[in-house]
């Protein structure tokens, strides 16, 4: 990157910023001609009455004359305003591409900061920089040349102009610039500093507000919630006062420009009238010069608001640059290099000569480390905490630099390899496993995507709009490659047809004991897009365990079924007054009382006030429950349409009216208790507000909504047919065509079992897992616990076929039967390629065929493990580390 901002600017925009420079001087003689025509008109047109009105060598009459330099003057401002239009929509464009390629820069050498770096530096000043502290820096690169060229020019051609009428008076004009001159940037200065602190404590906030993310469970197990919101104010109020410093400093700047501005017009006015009197001067020219002053203050403050921006923006600049280049950052070769060719590690010798590695006090973590392994090779590593087998594990990856020796295969050195080729030989696992934002395929296919492998879908269609914006990238500095392209290299793993891809991927999902989990992430989850073949096969398991629920008494009362003429028990008001799913977000199932075809369906129907009062009386019986219970009771779980956090408002709102008096309420309060029986299912919370009368309204409700649907909004909702497969319900929903009953003993479970037997019959289970696949993962992967977390990473590593397959404690967070069944699999995938593990549990160690034992950062032992375990320090070692 480059050190300095004008560096930049110069590297990478000359072209752009030569040709801002000549349309800013394009501008200037329509901006001169301007300024002189008004003088014209007053002298000639209207203060000559006996002529001769020359133009362009015509004498012309008189009014003629008048309209002609009037039309001239309106051109004039059109050409300039024009010229000036074009100049700042180009500095606009080249500021953004400059911002973009600033970003890109920043972005791309996060992705080449060593892996301790990262425990260094706060993600939220990462983020802040990136986004927030980069776009007043892309703002000036349009302006650097632009503004200086363009407010100074025009400043210059005004104060010409003035001085061609009187020298005095352009004398009068300046005077006060030396004082301006001096006095504002000593004052900007000080506003810089403060601004720079105020950046910084922007940071620390940004830091403070992540660490609290990323520690709340701790925050609420020790009760400290008080405590850090006492820290987080004294960090706001720092900043207040830098603020308050800040603004005091700026208005006082604002003061001293906008009295000086009008000083201007004061000496005018005393020295250019005793001009006129004397007869010095025309009136027409005083006239044009205090036109031509009150324009010239406006060039005068830009460039001012330059001087002051640019100390600024050069020293943020500076600040944010050095924050990317940490020691030991990445060549970027070898971070988005071209994937060479390796040659098949099977049958070469990894070998370890004198390895070491400093942490970052400077102390060793590793220190001489030498070993030579032949590949194919289970090999263990064991040790202690702290004996150095996670850094072990990372420099055996590729992941992290030694600081002295070198690892290689083949004479080859590891760390020479470009990431992408060393990626398709060599996997990693550790302990505390990452996921990407997306679905649990995006992140099981993630070490596939090396590189885009085809163009994206209907890419000809869009031909035109894609030649443009890979231009548009090109030009910024940015990747040209495609982030909708097909990136999933399938070939790198063998696999060629749909089936054959998903074949291998539930394979995986197998061996590490995480298929069932998806099984039941696609018994929630609904059709994705482009699978609509699949509803029918679907469908035919509806008929099916139909037929079963018909056959079976017992079994048929744990599934009420979906009925259009019947109120169904187990589901909520919202989705009974529905009978379907919602498409889009049109109807909100949670405030579905809100919308206005459902409002005037329940004004129609008189059911407004009705469910209101049930709303009310659903209040006052949560607050009773709940008034004395804490947040975790099991009451919360149950009756899940009220929060802890709700009740508050809810006691205030029955305290302002009763039962009776419901229109004193605030339109709000009236919408949180109508909305509030929505969520009452009848079997489930058993509080009788919701009888037989009122479910068969209820009902007539249902009717009258789907009768009177606006064809606006026919597509708003998939209705349930016992015929057609919903594509807005889960799977489940559709195969059950019902809702599970609550109050019936193990319902959940048999019917689980019942459905499994019926999607197994069908060959239905793998499509389901295919739909469970679909599933979000969430931020970081939130929505999964720690161990589908570990058992997802683990899957993601073994479904691209590495050749070398390295992990450190990867099994630790599964419980013990889970851990040796996950491990037995990882290595019977493995067999005839090599893994290299560091274990959590040495007692394990007895299934690989070489165990290394590590102590204080050194080898103390390797060999087979009964070779190890003869050594007496070794076998201290073996125990120490269980």
């Amino acid at each position: 990157m480059e050190p300095s901002i004008f560096r930049f600017i110069l590297k990478y925009s000359w072209r752009q910023q030569l040709l801002i420079l000549a349309l800013t001087i394009l501008s200037f003689p329509p901006l001169y001609y301007s300024l002189e025509l008004p003088k014209l008109i007053i002298n000639k047109a209207l203060g000559d009455p006996d002529g001769p009105w020359i133009l362009f060598g015509w004498d012309v009459e008189r009014t003629r004359y008048l309209f002609a330099l009037c039309g001239l003057f309106l051109l004039l401002v059109l050409i300039g305003g024009l010229l000036k239009y074009v100049l700042n929509v180009y500095a606009g464009i080249v500021a953004e591409r400059m911002l973009r390629r600033l970003r890109y820069q920043l972005y791309e050498h996060v992705l080449r900061f060593p892996l301790s770096h990262f425990r260094k530096v706060s993600q939220g000043e990462l983020v802040q920089m990136i986004n927030a502290e980069t776009e007043a820096l892309g703002g000036f690169v349009g302006d650097a040349i632009a503004v200086p060229a363009f407010q100074g020019g025009t400043l210059l051609t005004i104060l010409v102009f003035v001085f061609v009428q009187d020298p005095i008076l352009g004398l009068a004009a300046i005077v006060l610039y030396p004082v301006q001159i001096y006095l504002i940037p000593k004052l900007q200065r000080q506003v810089n500093e403060l601004a720079k602190q105020r950046v910084r404590q922007v940071r620390r906030n940004a830091e403070r507000i992540g660490e609290t993310c990323s520690t709340i469970r701790e925050i609420h197990a020790h009760g400290t919630a008080r405590y850090e919101l006492a820290r987080f104010s004294e960090q706001l109020g720092t900043i207040f006062w830098i603020r308050f410093a800040i603004y005091k400093k700026k208005f006082m700047i604002k003061f001293l420009n906008n009295f000086i501005a009008q000083l201007g017009p004061f000496l005018f006015f005393s020295i250019g009238g005793y001009l006129v009197i004397r007869g010095d001067i025309t009136l027409g020219s005083l006239v044009a010069v205090v036109a031509a002053h009150k324009d010239l203050s406006a060039p005068w403050r830009e460039l001012l608001t330059y001087y002051q921006t640019l100390y600024d923006v050069r020293v943020k600049y500076e600040q944010t640059v050095s924050q990317f280049l940490p020691p030991n950052l990445q060549p970027v070769e070898r971070v988005v290099g071209e994937a060479e060719r390796i040659p098949s590690f099977s049958g070469a010798v990894l070998k370890v000569t004198d390895l070491g590695l400093k942490d970052d006090s400077g102390e060793h973590a590793l220190e001489g480390i030498d070993l030579e392994i032949a590949l194919p090779a289970h090999v263990a590593l064991v040790g202690p905490a702290g004996s150095g087998r996670e850094e072990l594990t990372l420099v055996l990856a590729g992941l992290v630099t030694p600081s002295g020796g070198k690892v290689t295969i083949d004479g080859v050195v590891l760390h020479d390899l470009p990431e992408p080729s060393l990626a398709r030989k060599l996997a990693y696992v550790s302990n505390q496993p990452t996921l990407l934002t997306g679905t649990l395929a995006d992140n099981l296919l993630y070490g596939l995507k090396q590189r885009p492998v085809a163009p994206p879908p209907g890419a000809e269609a869009s031909r035109a709009r894609r030649l443009r914006e890979r231009r548009e990238a090109l030009a910024s500095g940015n990747s040209a490659d495609e982030a909708d392209a097909e990136w999933v290299d399938w070939e790198a793993v063998g696999l060629r047809s749909p089936q054959e891809r998903l074949s291998a991927m539930i394979r995986v999902l197998r061996a590490v004991a995480l298929a069932e989990d998806v099984y039941a992430f696609g018994l929630r989850g609904v059709l994705p897009p482009g699978r609509e073949e699949l509803a029918s096969l679907l469908l035919e398991a509806r008929r099916a365990m139909r037929e079963r629920l018909a056959s079976d008494e017992r079994l048929a009362r744990l599934v009420e079924p979906f009925d259009p003429d019947r109120y169904n028990t187990n589901a909520t008001v919202a989705e009974n007054l529905l009978f379907g799913r919602p498409l889009g977000n049109v109807f909100d199932l949670e405030h579905l009382p809100s919308h206005p075809h459902v409002r005037s369906v329940l004004a129609e129907l008189g059911l407004v006030d009705d469910l209101m009062r049930v709303g009310y009386r659903l209040a006052e019986t949560m607050v009773e429950l709940f008034s004395d219970l804490p947040r975790d009771h099991e009451y919360y779980r149950r009756f899940a349409f009220i929060a802890p956090e709700d009740l508050p408002e809810f006691k205030r709102i029955l305290g302002r009216a009763s039962i009776d008096r419901l229109q004193r309420l605030k339109p709000n309060e009236r919408e949180r208790l109508l909305e509030l029986p929505f969520k009452l299912v009848v079997a489930r919370h058993r509080l009788g507000l919701v009888d037989e009368t009122l479910q068969a309204r209820i009902l007539r409700a249902r009717r009258r909504f789907r009768q009177t649907l606006p064809p606006g909004l026919v597509g708003a909702v998939a209705f349930f047919d016992p015929e057609r497969y919903n594509p807005a319900a889960s799977v489940q929903e559709n195969v059950l065509f019902g809702k599970i009953a609550y109050g019936q003993p193990q319902a959940h479970q048999k019917v689980a079992a019942v459905l499994a037997e019926v999607l197994e019959e069908r060959g239905l289970v793998d499509v389901v897992i295919e739909i469970g696949l679909h599933a979000e993962c969430g931020v970081g992967g939130s929505r999964l616990s720690l161990p589908q977390r570990q058992k997802l990473a683990i899957a993601r590593e073994l479904f691209r076929r590495p050749e070398i397959l390295v992990l450190h404690e990867a099994t630790a967070v599964l419980d013990a039967a889970e851990r040796e069944t996950v491990r037995t699999a990882i290595l019977r995938a493995m067999r005839g390629r090599s893994v290299i593990w560091s274990l959590e549990d040495p007692s394990a160690a007895h299934l690989f065929d070489r165990v290394v034992v590590l102590e204080r950062g050194r080898v103390v032992a390797q060999g087979t493990f009964g070779e190890v375990a003869k050594r007496a320090s070794a076998a201290t070692a073996l125990e120490a580390a269980g």
